[in-house]
């Protein structure tokens, strides 16, 4: 027996109890107020009416939160579903070339050459397959009420170790990475997912700019706030593709132009990266350069101890 989708059953379950509740409730409160009205003469009459209006407007605010719940969870099925769909489209399009290609192979009737390079399409398609379950999962365990810590982190360290990381995955195609780095400023965040955000939008600057990349790295004071800006010289966003950025599994013109490689889960994980530890992530795009900007709350600075007073010397 196959059961429709969850948020049709929440929808009619909505459905359901508007009729069984309120449409009764509002015929009561009539009722009442009419009770109200006649009941002048009557105290009986009277405190019957102030009961029953009171009792069905109780009834009223009751269905309004229910409604406000179930609506709640209908937009929680319907983005479970979205997110469903999409993770089965874009495990498809790997899986369908896996299985050509191993069926390529098995035919046993390809050139020497053509061997090669199926094999080499293999492995970028296992590759890319590996990459998409890896960011699914990770993207998930961090919605899913994932803590972060809340440690000291010295920004240059973390841009440091993050460049690090980035060397180590561009290593067919080294770039330098420009720093203006203000030292001494510390934030308060959880390290590990901070370098991995850091790391997405230097690989995302990486994959979008062309043979010239020019890519910066930026950190400095605003107010309470510590900035980490991103900023490359590639192609921009394009403004009627800027509003849905942060949507899972979307890839704009450019990634589909340039031939970038990815999934389109990056600038979500960032975003639930930055979001998870009170900060803020925000972007501005022009043809010609990108720049996305990291903002954490400022550490406060240690209280030093007090300096003690020098014992005096007993005779």
């Amino acid at each position: 027996m196959r059961f429709p989708p969850a948020n049709i059953q929440l929808r009619r379950a909505q459905l359901i109890l508007m009729l069984v509740t309120l449409v009764p409730t509002v015929c009561m409160i009539a009722v009442g107020i009419l009770l109200i009205i006649v009941g002048h003469e009557s105290t009986t009459t009277l405190v019957m009416g102030v009961l029953v209006t009171t009792f069905c407007t109780s009834g009223i605010t009751g269905y309004i939160l229910a409604s406000i719940f179930l609506g709640k969870g209908a937009s929680l099925a319907r983005v479970q579903n979205d997110f469903v769909s999409a993770v089965s489209h874009e495990l498809r399009t790997p899986v369908t070339s896996l299985r050509l290609l191993i069926e390529s192979l098995r035919d046993n009737r390809l050139e020497p050459d053509d061997r090669t390079e199926v094999l080499s399409l293999l492995g970028r398609e296992t590759t890319r397959l590996e990459e998409l379950v890896t960011k699914v999962l990770e993207l998930s365990r961090l919605e899913s009420g994932h803590v972060f810590a809340r440690d000291r982190v010295d920004i240059e360290d973390l841009v440091e170790e993050a460049i690090a990381a980035f060397d180590a995955c561009t290593l067919q195609n080294p770039t330098p990475i420009n720093r203006r780095l203000l030292p001494g400023l510390v934030a308060i965040g959880d390290r590990p997912t901070l370098v991995r955000a850091l790391l997405n939008l230097l690989t995302n600057a990486w994959k979008y700019t062309g043979e010239d990349k020019q890519i910066e790295i930026e950190s400095r004071l605003a107010g309470r706030w510590i900035e980490i800006l991103v900023i490359d010289n590639g192609p921009g966003i394009e403004k009627d593709e800027q509003h849905a950025i942060y949507e899972q599994f979307r890839r704009g013109r450019a990634a589909h132009e340039t031939g970038a490689q990815g999934v389109g889960l990056g600038l979500a994980f960032v975003r639930t990266i930055v979001r998870g530890q009170k900060g803020k992530l925000d972007f501005e795009s022009k043809p010609g350069t990108t720049m996305f900007r990291i903002r954490l709350k400022r550490a406060k600075e240690p209280k030093s101890a007090p300096a003690r007073l020098p014992e005096r010397a007993t005779s």
